[in-house]
């Protein structure tokens, strides 16, 4: 296990896109407060690198630019007022260079886990909710209250304000699992800012589920299960990579990483066998909307990156429990909301796996028998945001694929299951039910394969019919058509024609006239299913669709918009799509939209086995020939050999 702390090489400083360091959050947050805007009460919601833009990015690499100055964004929330700022600081120079007061007609600023507990701590003390839970039988000091995000509905008294909408669970002791225990039918719609209970939904009793759901004890869980012998993964000469700071090297690839409290790890600047891939690549949004319509649960949809800022949840990760074999961790540093820095040790994890055959071949004529095992390259960080544990998992092998595998695993929000039945839910356990929702995720990823001059092919299996050219009726072919411009750039995935999209570099050509692309494999899952006059249709247009194609806009960060939390409809890929600008031999973006839509079974209560969602990315005409012809044979001691 090797870690940040020691590792042979500091960060490179040299490098404009790396991770905001501890010194110059602490010089974002003094600037602005001697500039003013910070007083008793504001809290540091986001604290980020202002990234600056593409050209002068590679201006600067080419030495033909200066050196990017180094600025943080940094959003601020006036607690008492509800004022909000959007301000970007320069921590070269030493002075704030931009301040932006937040319309809340736009949106509001993500929730801060000291608001969460304020909610709870007002929640105890309102008589109508504490009444309401009497009503049902339940001790209010036996109660916690899960307040959660309120999304945008045109409800009396909200208009303008700062609101969270509180469900409460039944916790019997402080190691019991609340989950469990969903009091349900009653909800509370609450004012941060002003504490003031806003609206109470109480539209029906349920019986609270008893049952325990507290998987951690051997009276839920089980004995131990017995026979499992231990698995070791070593690799006695080291790791194949080298880390120098942020910047990686391995086999063909060559990457640098750094991590965002909004979008988690980013990947930037792959290059394979020294040619450019990817310039930037993160998942900048994610959004859970759920399936039952009842009025004390309509609202649930919930954006855990644009309205609680997922990547500040980063787990510390353990060695030989999240992560298996000759690991590398890297620690993250991000901000508190008082604006200083804190440390998660070991947040990004990185290691080499074994992944079965990369290529095989026994010749009848000659007598040749070869076998060569392919290898990836795993960057992974894992986050927990309320019940739900995410894992973001990215993939580089040995023949130029990438891939990203998100993992889904915690405790499903529960609800309770109705009498007469539900078409909204599952029945896992005694009156409890598991309600039916999606996981939808973005992937920003901002292509610069071989260069900056792109396009993107969608492509087709066509079958052919029977007639002329094809007499017995056995030819298929292919169909490409090419996206012009941003009003034909949202598109949705088709597996019956197995369709991909192949970003292709229009300038170059390989050895056979072939433009270099890679191709982008969807998972082919159902997009948002909610109607799409919803408002979280409205809100959340990124889900509409599979892929989206937009030309290079640095200020063009995240799939539904900047201001997410109770935002205004239209904002983000849709409103980025509108100006139709050319996107056919340009500097593009892809933004594509994968998840899962999850039905519960009775195996997910009450800890759900991970489940999986993700892409590929593959090189398509990108290199001349197999690009990894020469890797050796396996020299390991497993490996089947002529003397044994």
């Amino acid at each position: 296990m090797t870690t940040l702390d020691d590792a042979p090489n500091p960060t490179d400083l040299t490098n404009p896109l790396r991770s905001l360091s501890a010194t110059e959050i602490i010089s974002a947050r003094t600037i602005l407060a001697e500039a003013g805007h910070v007083s008793t009460t504001t809290r540091f919601v986001y604290v980020g690198l202002d990234e600056p833009e593409k050209t002068a990015i590679l201006a600067f690499e080419a030495g033909s630019g200066p050196a990017p100055d180094r600025r943080a964004r940094v959003m601020l929330l006036d607690t008492a007022t509800g004022d909000a700022l959007d301000a970007v600081v320069s921590v070269s120079l030493g002075h704030v260079i931009s301040t932006d007061e937040i319309d809340h007609a736009v949106g509001q600023l993500p929730i801060l886990d000291a608001e969460f507990e304020l909610v709870a701590e007002f929640l105890a003390g309102e008589p109508r909710w504490r009444d309401a839970l009497r009503k049902r039988g339940v001790d209010p000091s036996k109660t916690v209250a899960v307040p959660l995000s309120a999304g945008t509905y045109e409800n009396p008294g909200e208009a303008g304000k700062r609101i969270v909408r509180s469900f409460a669970f039944v916790q019997q002791h402080d190691k019991d699992l609340p989950w469990a225990h969903p009091v349900d039918g009653l909800c509370a719609y609450v004012d941060i800012i002003n504490r003031e209970l806003v609206d109470l939904v109480d539209h029906r009793v349920f019986d609270v589920p008893a049952e325990s759901g507290n998987f951690d004890t051997p009276e839920v869980a089980g004995p131990p299960l017995e026979g499992l012998k231990p698995i070791e993964i070593t690799q006695p000469e080291g790791p194949s990579f080298t880390v120098s700071g942020e910047h990686i090297e391995w086999a063909n690839w060559s990457l640098d990483i750094s991590y965002d409290q909004r979008e988690g790890l980013i990947l930037r600047k792959l290059r394979y066998q020294g040619r450019d891939v990817l310039y930037r690549a993160s998942i900048n949004e994610m959004v859970v909307p759920y399936a039952d319509p009842s009025p004390s649960r309509y609202w649930q949809n919930y954006f855990d990156t644009g309205e609680y800022v997922f990547g500040r949840y980063a787990n510390e990760l353990a060695l030989g429990c999240d992560c298996l074999g000759e690991i590398y961790y890297f620690d993250l540093t991000l901000a508190d909301e008082q604006g200083c820095p804190r440390t998660v040790k070991n947040g990004i994890c990185m290691h080499e796996e074994d992944y079965g055959t990369l290529w095989k071949h026994s010749d009848i004529f000659t007598g040749m028998s070869e076998v060569r095992r392919q290898r990836r390259l795993v960057i992974s960080f894992f986050t927990t945001v309320g019940n739900y544990d995410y894992g973001f998992y990215w993939y580089l092998y040995l023949d130029g694929t990438i891939a990203l595998e998100a993992k889904l695993t915690g405790i499903a929000f529960t609800a309770a299951y109705p009498e007469e039945g539900s078409d909204h839910q599952t029945l896992v356990a005694p009156g409890l039910g598991l309600p039916y929702h999606q996981h939808l995720f973005s992937a920003r990823l901002d292509m610069m394969v071989d260069g900056l001059a792109n396009a993107v092919d969608e492509v087709d299996a066509v079958r052919v019919p029977m007639g002329d050219g094809n007499p017995w009726g056995n030819a298929f072919t292919v169909a490409r058509t090419r996206i012009a411009s941003e009003a034909d750039g949202a598109r949705m995935a088709d597996a019956g024609s197995g369709r991909t999209w192949h970003i292709v570099n229009t300038e170059k050509t390989g050895r056979m006239g072939h433009h270099p692309s890679y191709a982008l494999h969807a998972e082919q899952t159902p997009m948002l299913l909610a109607d799409p006059e919803s408002s979280i249709a409205g809100r959340a247009g990124f889900t509409t669709r599979a892929l989206w194609v937009t030309r290079y806009d640095a200020s063009e960060r995240y799939a539904a918009g900047d201001f997410v939390n109770q935002s205004a409809l239209g904002q983000g890929l849709p409103a980025y799509q509108a100006a139709d600008r050319p996107v056919d031999g340009e500097d593009i973006v892809l933004w594509h939209t994968f998840g899962l839509t999850h039905f519960p079974r009775t195996e997910d209560w009450p800890i759900m086995p991970t489940d999986y969602a993700g892409f590929t990315l593959k090189p398509y005409n990108f290199c001349d020939a197999n690009p990894v012809m020469n890797v050796p044979p396996n020299a390991s001691k497993h490996c089947c050999s002529d003397d044994r």
